[in-house]
C-alpha cells in the first residue's frame, strides 16, 4: 500500500483490511478491533448476567425453565466463560465455534456470544466453513427448544425464531465478508495497476538510455576514428612543411569540436524533462534535441572520411531520396556511419564502396564493402615501427548495435567476407509504398 493510498484515519479500519492484511500475514488488532471486541464482550456479558438475574426468578421471562437446577448452574457458569473467550474468536473463529457448539443444546447465557463467534465465522472463513457452523447450531436448536420450552411460542415456534436468528447471522455475515473482499480486490487491483505503471515507466527510461547510448556510440565512434586519422597522419610525417602541419591540426580542433558538440547534445537529452529555473540570472535551459541525419547526409557524412584520407566512393541510386521517411533514412545514414567507422578502425587504407538503392515499395537496401586487410589483420602494423600506426581501439559493439538498428526497423542484415574475399556490410531495409 502506496503512501498515496494511506487512508486518512487508518485506526477505523478493521485488521483485515489494514496495511499489509493482503500480503499473507495474520492481521493485527487494530483501534477498531478492539473497541469493537470490548463491546461484543460486554453485550455478551451484559447478556449472560441478565439471563441468570432472570432465571432466579419466579417466573423467567428471558428464557425457558431448565428441568433440574445442576443445569441451570451449569449454564450460569459456561456463559461467561463463552463470554471470556470472544477474545479469541478472531485468532480461532472455527475452533472456538466447534468447541461452543454443545452450549448450543441448552445454554441461553451463551446465547448472545455463540450468536457473535458464528458471525465471525462467517465473516472471516469461506462460505463451507461458514455453512457447516451454522448448520450445526440449527441442529442444537431442536434440542434447546425441547430442553428449554418458552411459554406462547411452542416446540415449532421456537425453533422457527431461532432459525430466523441464525439466518439473519449468515446473511449479514456474508455481507460484511463481500464488502471485504471487494475492497481487498480493488486494493489489489490498484497496486497492480501502479506496478504496471512503473514498470512502464522503467521500461521506457531503459530504452531511451539505450538510445541515448546508441547515439553517443555511433556519433563519438565516427568522430573520434576521424581525429585519431588526422593525428596518424601528424606522426607518419612529422617533417611535413608548417602549412601542413597548421592545416592538419586545424581540422584536428574542428573535429573534436565537432566531437564535443555531438556529445553535448546527445547528453542534453538526458536533461530534457528537466524545469528550467526561473529568473533573470538563471542558467539556460536544457539543449533541446538537435535534427536528426537523414539520407540526404551521406554525402556530407562520406566528404568527412573522404577529407579524413578514407578513399570512399558513394553510388546513390535510389529513386527519391527526398520522399525516404525520416526514421528510415536516420537509419541508413547510422548504418553507413558505423561502416565507415568500422573500416577505418580495422581496414585502415583500404578503398570503401557504398552504395544506396532502393525505392518506395521495394525497400532501401545500404552496401558497404571495403577491402580485407593484408594478411588478415585488424590494424596496418604494430605501433613502434617507422611509418606504422597503432591501430584504433573499439568496444565491438558497433555491429551489435546496427543489427538491432536492423531489427527494430523490421529489416534483414548480413555481414561478413564474401566470395571475393572483400568485407561486405548489406542491410535491406522496409519502405512502405
Amino acid at each position: 500500500m502506496t503512501s498515496a493510498a494511506v487512508p486518512e484515519h487508518p485506526w477505523l479500519l478493521p485488521g483485515a483490511l489494514a496495511a499489509g492484511a493482503a500480503s499473507g500475514a495474520r492481521p493485527r488488532r487494530t483501534t477498531r478491533d478492539w473497541l469493537v471486541d470490548a463491546h461484543m464482550f460486554l453485550l455478551a456479558l451484559g447478556w449472560a448476567v441478565a439471563v441468570a438475574w432472570d432465571a432466579a426468578q419466579p417466573e423467567p421471562a428471558l428464557a425457558g425453565p431448565l428441568p433440574h437446577e445442576w443445569l441451570q448452574g451449569l449454564d450460569n457458569v459456561l456463559g461467561p466463560l463463552a463470554c471470556a473467550a470472544l477474545w479469541l474468536r478472531r485468532r480461532w473463529p472455527v475452533g472456538l465455534a466447534v468447541a461452543t457448539l454443545p452450549l448450543g443444546l441448552f445454554s441461553a447465557t451463551a446465547g448472545v456470544a455463540l450468536l457473535i463467534i458464528m458471525f465471525t465465522v462467517v465473516v472471516h472463513r469461506p462460505f463451507p466453513q461458514a455453512a457447516l457452523v451454522i448448520g450445526g447450531n440449527v441442529l442444537t436448536c431442536f434440542s434447546y427448544a425441547a430442553v428449554r420450552p418458552e411459554r406462547g411460542f411452542g416446540f415449532w415456534g421456537e425453533v422457527a425464531w431461532a432459525i430466523v436468528f441464525l439466518g439473519s447471522v449468515l446473511a449479514w455475515g456474508m455481507f460484511v465478508r463481500a464488502r471485504r473482499q471487494l475492497v481487498l480486490s480493488l486494493r489489489e487491483r490498484a497496486d497492480r495497476a501502479e506496478a504496471e505503471q512503473q514498470l512502464r515507466v522503467a521500461q521506457a527510461r531503459h530504452l531511451e538510455r539505450t538510445r541515448i547510448a546508441r547515439e553517443m556510440h555511433d556519433v563519438l565512434a565516427h568522430r573520434i576514428s576521424l581525429l585519431s586519422l588526422h593525428a596518424g597522419a601528424l606522426e607518419f610525417r612529422p617533417d611535413a612543411p608548417p602549412e601542413q602541419v597548421a592545416r592538419a591540426a586545424g581540422v584536428i580542433r574542428e573535429s573534436a569540436h565537432a566531437a564535443l558538440t555531438d556529445l553535448r547534445d546527445v547528453i542534453g537529452v538526458l536533461r530534457a524533462d528537466e524545469p528550467a529555473p526561473a529568473g533573470p540570472d538563471a542558467p539556460p535551459g536544457p539543449a533541446v534535441e538537435r535534427p536528426q541525419p537523414t539520407l540526404a547526409d551521406v554525402p556530407a557524412l562520406v566528404g568527412e572520411s573522404r577529407s579524413a584520407g578514407m578513399r570512399v566512393e558513394i553510388d546513390d541510386t535510389v529513386d527519391d531520396p527526398g520522399a525516404v521517411p525520416t526514421g528510415l533514412g536516420r537509419t541508413a545514414y547510422r548504418i553507413v556511419q558505423e561502416a565507415l567507422t568500422n573500416a577505418r578502425k580495422h581496414a585502415a587504407g583500404a578503398s570503401v564502396t557504398v552504395r544506396l538503392a532502393g525505392a518506395a515499395g521495394t525497400g532501401l537496401t545500404v552496401d558497404v564493402r571495403n577491402r580485407w586487410p593484408v594478411g588478415g589483420r585488424p590494424q596496418s602494423g604494430q605501433p613502434g615501427g617507422p611509418g606504422e600506426r597503432a591501430a584504433i581501439p573499439g568496444a565491438g559493439t558497433g555491429l551489435v548495435g546496427v543489427a538491432e538498428r536492423v531489427s527494430l526497423a523490421g529489416g534483414r542484415l548480413t555481414h561478413g567476407r564474401d566470395e571475393t574475399g572483400d568485407f561486405r556490410l548489406t542491410a535491406w531495409l522496409p519502405w512502405p509504398a
